[in-house]
């Protein structure tokens, strides 16, 4: 919105209301809105602070009364003028808008006691940047508080500090490692939650490692899963119990002015590699015991 005039952008549409919408109809609108689109809840959505920007500005103007009327008088000269250019052939309108033209041009040499009505909107857009606007701020700390209280504040899990190994009894001749292999086991343990990451021992038959991507799944796969009831399976803490680390709070700085949007494709490049690395620990890990 930046990039374009004011008076050409919808400041209604941006919110889904008409030029009539009282104050308090487009402050629900924006909280609405809001809600929606903030980038604190769609961090993988690079358009998510723009669109939040635009709501904001409109916002900001429609909820001023010196701005509002200022930017409704050139909303209705410009639709009542569409209809007159609908109205007009090519002749008649070509006379017309030289006529405009001569008078913008005498009225802009006359002072500033003769603005014309997009001047006297710029003019009031400019006083509202200077001054700030209270209101706009109220409404972004109101919409920044209800995410936090929505998303609160998990606990931080991680996968790697938590590995479970899992055992199960096995000839060292038999071919078949037991009756397990990978595919059996994680149709037994996908049940709880999404798996991390599942090594088979390359060297040691009857062993494995997993990773699950919550505690909540790891404390049930660890309480619950028996496996095979011929040849049940042992599930242990690798470190002998669960570690939570720091706490992530989501009601720090907003993501809109404190950081910038990571690229997608590069996240999960980076995601893949750390599953990689993941692997490559379980299993010297694994070779170690």
């Amino acid at each position: 919105m930046s990039k374009m005039k004011i008076e050409d952008v919808d400041l209604y549409a941006i919110l889904d209301l008409q030029i009539t919408a009282t104050e308090a109809e487009i402050k629900k609108a924006y909280r609405k809105k809001a809600l929606q689109c903030h980038p604190d809840k769609n961090p993988d959505d690079p358009k998510a602070a723009e669109t939040f920007h635009e709501l904001s500005h409109a916002l900001e103007i429609l909820t001023d009364v010196q701005a509002r009327a200022a930017y409704d008088k050139v909303l209705r000269a410009k639709a009542a003028a569409k209809l007159r250019h609908q109205e007009l052939d090519s002749k008649r309108q070509k006379l017309k808008e030289d006529l405009e033209r001569r008078e913008r041009e005498a009225i802009s040499g006359a002072g500033a006691s003769n603005l014309t009505d997009e001047q006297k909107l710029a003019a009031e857009i400019e006083r509202l940047q200077k001054e700030g606007s209270r209101l706009l701020q109220e409404e972004q700390q109101r919409i920044k508080e209800e995410i936090q209280k929505n998303m609160g504040c998990q606990p931080a899990w991680d996968s790697s500090l938590n590995r479970i190994k899992i055992k199960w009894n096995v000839d060292k001749n038999d071919p078949n490692n037991g009756g397990y292999d990978e595919n059996m086991l994680r149709r037994f343990l996908k049940k709880y939650g999404s798996i991390v990451a599942l090594i088979m021992s390359p060297k040691k038959k009857g062993s494995a490692l997993v990773e699950f991507a919550t505690k909540e799944a790891s404390e049930m796969a660890v309480d619950f899963e028996k496996g095979l009831a011929d040849n049940p399976l042992t599930l242990k803490w690798l470190n002998k119990k669960p570690i939570d680390t720091s706490t992530k709070n989501f009601g720090g700085p907003s993501l809109i002015s404190d950081r910038d949007y990571e690229s997608l494709v590069l996240t999960k490049m980076r995601q893949a590699a750390e599953r990689q690395r993941l692997i490559e620990e379980m299993m010297k890990e694994e070779n170690e015991t």
